[in-house]
């Protein structure tokens, strides 16, 4: 009898070792324990439902982490509607543009090795950007070119103020070059090639003074490579998705996960929903040029490790990602004086920051979304795949949440 005893005691004392170790918390039994409204979340719930119902979405997946506790994690609808495959919790998803933070995570690792200051000039490690100049409209409707009055920094390129658009803009002469030059797709030998071409390419405004969403952030993303010597897939992989045990996220889909690999969509207008062929093939096959813009996929669980690192300070499950005040600096305003984002929305490094509230968050293109709520240690993520992008039902969602905690 004592043998058995002193065996449980001994595998007791493993398991809370294990726990310990894994840094696990029990879980709440309701939401109301950590200040959320069940019927709320209920309620939130069942307007996912309708929109898949009503074929506004294929598929929809969300979750709520609130006081280090997942108290909410809902699937609804395909993943594939074709094949009938159900969204579930290791569905992998194009998250997109939701790319920029993790390439910003990545940048400001080096930062903390002492590899660059943010207001390091960029052409003094892509020297291809010196001397770069600037489009300026004149009052007949012309232009002349000008010098930088003040040189493009990396905090221009992590706060979307170079003057580097995406080249989406129709009626702008930057970005018909753009356009013309292709630097805006994919299709180039190498990264560095595409940047080397971006940069003989006039800049749209004077950098530090007025935000634009453009490429920036994939200039960040080459920096990595720049500074780190490794392929930024590979410096990704080894600083942040292993430690934080993000197996699912990457820049491409290996043949034996496919199976969970979401089908994007497009509203027919007739009611229903058709498979968008964008990008169809981009994710299907290693590349050797990597978008730190938008290049990502990855699962809800994994994108959680992301944000509970940010909110944790930089540190996830015993690895240190980053330096506590560098996350600071990545989760609040660094835009420069006289450029501004939104009423009350300030722009981080790759972020929004709610100037109140001091929400950070992005989306992606294809209909993805995260919220990350320092005061309120609460991060929310939702995920579709709908282009082009609808972000309505995240919105519902998120203020749904945001109702629960009054």
């Amino acid at each position: 009898m004592m043998k058995k005893l002193t065996t449980k005691f001994a595998l007791l004392v493993i398991l809370l070792i294990v726990v310990a170790s894994c840094n696990l918390k029990p879980g709440p039994d309701t939401p109301e324990e950590v200040g959320l409204s069940s019927d709320t979340l209920e309620l939130a719930i069942q307007k996912m439902q309708l929109l898949v119902d009503s074929s506004k979405y294929a598929g929809i997946t969300t979750l709520v982490m609130k006081d280090g506790h997942v108290v909410h994690q809902e699937q609804y609808g395909f993943a594939d509607i074709e094949k009938q495959l159900a969204v579930e919790e290791n569905t992998i998803f194009r998250i997109f543009s939701m790319t920029k933070p993790v390439t910003a995570v990545a940048l400001m690792t080096l930062f903390d090795q002492g590899k660059f200051k943010l207001d390091d000039l960029v052409s003094k490690y892509i020297p291809e950007f010196e001397g770069a100049m600037v489009y300026t409209p004149d009052e007949e409707g012309g232009f002349t070119l000008e010098p930088q009055e003040n040189e493009l920094s990396i905090r221009h390129l992590l706060t979307h103020t170079s003057g580097i658009p995406y080249g989406w803009d129709q009626k702008a002469y930057v970005d018909s070059l753009y356009r013309i030059n292709g630097v805006g797709g994919w299709d180039s030998t190498t990264i560095g090639e595409k940047m080397r071409s971006l940069a003989t390419l006039p800049l749209k405004s004077q950098p530090g003074t007025k935000w634009e969403y453009g490429l920036s952030i994939d200039v960040a993303g080459y920096l990595v490579e720049v500074l780190s010597g490794l392929p930024l897939d590979e410096y990704m992989k080894t600083t942040i998705f292993d430690p934080l045990g993000m197996d699912d996220t990457g820049f491409y889909v290996p043949k034996e996960k496919l199976e969970r690999f979401a089908g994007v969509y497009y509203r027919d207008g007739l009611g229903g929903l058709q498979a968008n062929t964008f990008s169809a093939d981009l994710y299907l096959r290693p590349d050797k040029v990597f978008s730190g813009g938008g290049g990502l996929v990855s699962t809800m669980g994994d994108y959680l490790s992301f944000c509970r690192m940010l909110l944790n300070g930089g540190e996830e499950n015993g690895n240190r990602i980053l330096e506590e005040s560098t996350v600071s600096l990545i989760m609040s305003d660094q835009l420069p004086e006289g450029a501004s984002y939104n009423d009350e929305v300030g722009y981080g490094l790759a972020g929004a920051v709610n100037l109140k509230s001091g929400v950070y968050s992005w989306a992606g293109a294809a209909s993805t979304n995260f919220w990350i709520d320092p005061e309120n240690e609460m991060i929310i993520i939702t995920y579709a795949q709908l282009m082009p992008s609808d972000h309505n039902y995240a919105y519902v969602f998120k203020d749904l949440v945001e109702r629960a905690m009054q």
